[in-house]
């Protein structure tokens, strides 16, 4: 069991990578958060990360809208993290 899910869409697999790397960096380097499994990363359309109480789906925009997760999740409780990616730089 985890407490959250977290959906993403990348636009490429390059993208797809430097998220990855990136979310990795801040959870273990900075949170001490310690990923547990990662699949799918040398295929980058869909990567799944996986730190225990935390699962993360990182997806190319078609497998993403292929597999649909939102609809099969559709009863969680939705968090908005607007205020907590603000500083995120684009």
């Amino acid at each position: 069991m985890f407490d959250y899910f977290v959906i993403a869409t990348g636009t490429s697999r390059r993208q797809l990578h430097a998220m990855s790397e990136e979310i990795d960096h801040k959870l273990e380097g900075e949170l001490k958060d310690k990923r547990m499994n990662v699949d799918g990363y040398d295929e980058s359309r869909w990567i799944v990360l996986d730190y225990g109480t935390v699962v993360i789906h990182l997806f190319d925009e078609e497998t993403r809208d292929f597999y649909s997760l939102e609809a099969l999740w559709a009863d969680a409780s939705k968090v908005d993290l607007t205020e907590t990616l603000s500083d995120v730089h684009r």
